[in-house]
């Protein structure tokens, strides 16, 4: 599919529903099968996206765009906080479209998606990671994104178990 072929406008975005969790499982592994990860490294399933997106105690929301109804990108993110601004911010998790949506401006109204509703929380930041070799780091920065090259992630893995 060519930029050409079906205009932004046809796709829709919206907050996801408890009746996602099965697409939101699916994208995350389609991530996962893009950054070359095996498959038994990611555990979520979709009663762990009903616990945590749909629960008493929500730790994720996210944008699901659809293409006449059918599920094509997902921008699944969650509120931070910033002691330096006092105000919460957006982590942006997940950002994910299939790969003949890409290049229709599907990735850009899911990022403006989630970009109003932080604005609208009166949020002062959205954040996201990226992969080095990921393509999509131009994309970012189109979009208004700061590659921030003084900071470094580290990540303390808890097990599974506790």
């Amino acid at each position: 599919m060519s930029d050409g072929d079906r205009p932004d406008e046809s796709v829709t975005i919206r907050l996801a529903e408890r009746s996602d969790a099965e697409t939101i499982v699916h994208f995350v592994q389609e991530l996962a099968r893009f950054e070359k990860e095996p498959l038994e490294n990611v555990h979520i399933d979709e009663r762990a996206v009903l616990e945590h997106g749909f629960g008493d105690r929500p730790r994720f929301e996210a944008m699901i765009a659809e293409d006449a109804g059918n599920p094509v990108g997902l921008a699944l993110f969650f509120e931070n906080y910033s002691t330096w601004t006092a105000r919460p911010g957006i982590w942006i998790e997940e950002l994910f479209v299939e790969e003949r949506f890409r290049g229709l401006g599907i990735g850009r109204r899911l990022v403006d998606s989630v970009v109003e509703l932080a604005k609208s929380r009166g949020c002062g930041r959205v954040e996201l990671a990226a992969l080095d070799w990921n393509p999509a780091t131009d994309f970012y920065r189109s979009q208004g994104f700061e590659e921030l090259d003084e900071w470094r992630i580290f990540r303390f893995r808890l097990s599974a178990d506790g």
